[in-house]
C-alpha cells in the first residue's frame, strides 16, 4: 500500500500590523480592541496591502526555490462562517505569488505546489455552550505553503515541517515564541481518495494525526470499505483520533472572484533580484561553509545547519574562541543527546546560557568530558553557576600525576589478565583499564594523563 501525504501549512508572518489595515497585532490585547472597519469588513471599507507582509512572503518563496508570479493578485474566497464577518476571505487563488518550489529532506525532495498570501479569520472562543468571537486576529497576515503529496510517512512530514521552521527562523519572518503554525494534512492510500485533517497544531500532533489516519485507512481497506469520497476530518488530540466533520468542498463551491478593491501589484525582476541578494545564509549554504571554513564533518554540519537553535549555539561558541570541530561534536552529540532523552526543546533548558562555560572548562582541562556530560544533564532543569558547582562538588579534573600513578598501579595489580591481553595487542583491554581508572577517580581523572601514565607503567612491568 503506497501512502501519500501532502501538507497545507499556514504560517503567521511577523509583521507589526495586519495584512490590509494599520491595526496592531498583539497577543495580549483585550478582545476586539485592535479592530477597524477594514478588518471587521464594514461596508465601504477599503483594504490597503501591508508592504512588509508582501516582502516577507516573497523572501519565503525565493528561499523555497519557487517561480515568482509577475503580478500579485488577490481574490475573494466566498463562504459563511462565524469568524468571517464579511462572508469572504481575502486570499490568492488564480495566481499564487510562488509556485513549483522544493524543499530537500534527508532522502528525498518535496515539491511545493504553491505559496500564497491570505488573511487570517477571527478567533472563536468556546465557553461552555456559548461561542464568542475575537476580531483582534482577523486580518493578520498568513502565508500558506501547499506541498504535493510527496511524503510517504508521518516522519517525513515532521522532518519537512522542522526544516521549514528552520528556514522561517533564518529569514526572521516568523516569531518562534508567539507565532502560529497550523497544518492541514491530506492523507490517502493509493489509489483511493484522500482525507483532509484540518487545523492540527504542533509538529508532534501532526505526526500523531497522520499516523492515526493512515492506520484507519488500512483498516478500512482490510474490511473492504476503502475511502472513495473526499472528506474533511478534525483531530482530537486528547482521544488521539480523527472525527468526521463534513464532505470535502470543491474549489468551485467557494465562488472565487478577483478582489475589486485591491489593484494588482507588479513583481518586477529588479525586486526579485534585490530580495534574492538580501536573503540570509540558508541551511544548505551554511552547511557547506561549516565544512570548508570550520572543517566540520559533513554529517555534523548538515544536522546543525538544519536546526536554527543549534546553528546559533555553534556560531556563538566559535565567536567565543571555542574550537569549531570540538564545539560541533559536543553540540551534535551531547546537546542533542540530553534534549532527546528529556524530550525538551533547547529554549526550555539552561543549556544555551552555560554551554560555552562548560566547553571552556573541558578545553582548559579543568573538568573531564564525563563531568561535562553530567553538567549538561543538570542544565536541563537547573540554572547552575557552573564554575561554582564544579568547585563546591569537588568535580575539578584530577591531573596530579602522583595521585593518578597510585590509582593506575592499583588497577594494573588487580587486572593482570587485561594487562597481558593489551601487551598481546588487544586495544580493547587497554580501554578497559582506562575505564577502571576513570571509575576509581569518579570520572575526574584527566584522560590524556591517564593514557600516558598507564602505557608507561605497563611498559615498565615488562
Amino acid at each position: 500500500m503506497e501512502e501519500m501525504i501532502g501538507l497545507e501549512i499556514h504560517v503567521g508572518l511577523n509583521t507589526e500590523s495586519k495584512l490590509f489595515c494599520s491595526c496592531k497585532i498583539s497577543e495580549d490585547a483585550s478582545p476586539n480592541s485592535h479592530t477597524c472597519d477594514i478588518c471587521v469588513g464594514l461596508p465601504g471599507s477599503k483594504p490597503v496591502l501591508n508592504k512588509k507582509a508582501f516582502e516577507y512572503a516573497l523572501k519565503l518563496c525565493l528561499a523555497l526555490n519557487c517561480e515568482i508570479s509577475p503580478e500579485l493578485i488577490f481574490s475573494r474566497k466566498i463562504y459563511f462562517y462565524p469568524d468571517m464577518s464579511k462572508n469572504y476571505q481575502i486570499t490568492q487563488y488564480e495566481i499564487p505569488l510562488g509556485n513549483n518550489g522544493k524543499l530537500s529532506l534527508t532522502n528525498k525532495e518535496i515539491k511545493i505546489s504553491r505559496i500564497h498570501i491570505e488573511e487570517d479569520p477571527a478567533a472563536l472562543i468556546h465557553q461552555g455552550s456559548t461561542v464568542l468571537v475575537d476580531y483582534n486576529r482577523s486580518g493578520t497576515p498568513l502565508c500558506e505553503i501547499v506541498t504535493e503529496p510527496d511524503m510517504s510517512s508521518p516522519e517525513e512530514a515532521r522532518e519537512f515541517l522542522k526544516k521549514l521552521l528552520t528556514i522561517l527562523n533564518y529569514l526572521k519572518i516568523f516569531n518562534i515564541k508567539t507565532g502560529i503554525i497550523k497544518a492541514d494534512a491530506n492523507v490517502s492510500i493509493k489509489p483511493y481518495e484522500r482525507v483532509e485533517i484540518k487545523n492540527i497544531n504542533g509538529f508532534k500532533e501532526i505526526e500523531r494525526a497522520i499516523n492515526y489516519e493512515i492506520q484507519r485507512h488500512k483498516e478500512l481497506i482490510k474490511e473492504n470499505k476503502p475511502v472513495t469520497k473526499r472528506e474533511t476530518r478534525g483531530w482530537d488530540s486528547e482521544k488521539g483520533i480523527t472525527l468526521f466533520q463534513r464532505s470535502k468542498e470543491e474549489e468551485a463551491d467557494y465562488g472565487y472572484i478577483i478582489d475589486p478593491d485591491l489593484v494588482p501589484v507588479d513583481v518586477t525582476k529588479e525586486l526579485i533580484e534585490k530580495t534574492k541578494n538580501e536573503l540570509p545564509e540558508l541551511p544548505k549554504e551554511k552547511s557547506l561553509r561549516y565544512q570548508e571554513e570550520y572543517k566540520i564533518k559533513k554529517e555534523d554540519a548538515e544536522v546543525i545547519s538544519n536546526d536554527f537553535e543549534l546553528a546559533s549555539l555553534l556560531e556563538s561558541s566559535v565567536s567565543n574562541k571555542i574550537n569549531p570541530v570540538f564545539a560541533s561534536e559536543w553540540i551534535r552529540r551531547e546537546v542533542t543527546r540530553v534534549l532527546n532523552y528529556n524530550k525538551k526543546e533547547l529554549d526550555e533548558t539552561f543549556i544555551s546560557k552555560h554551554l560555552i562555560e562548560v566547553m571552556e572548562l573541558i578545553k582548559d582541562n579543568k573538568i573531564t568530558r564525563q563531568t561535562g556530560q553530567k553538567l549538561m544533564e543538570l542544565l536541563i532543569e537547573k540554572d547552575l553557576g557552573v564554575k561554582k558547582y564544579v568547585l563546591d562538588n569537588n568535580l575539578s579534573s584530577l591531573s596530579d600525576t602522583k595521585e593518578l600513578g597510585k590509582i593506575s598501579l592499583e588497577v594494573i595489580k588487580n587486572n593482570q589478565k587485561a594487562v597481558k591481553e593489551y601487551l598481546e595487542g588487544n586495544e580493547k583491554s587497554f580501554n578497559f583499564l582506562v575505564g577502571q581508572i576513570m571509575k576509581s577517580t569518579k570520572g575526574k581523572g584527566d584522560p590524556k594523563i591517564i593514557n600516558e601514565l598507564l602505557k608507561k607503567l605497563i611498559q615498565n612491568q615488562k
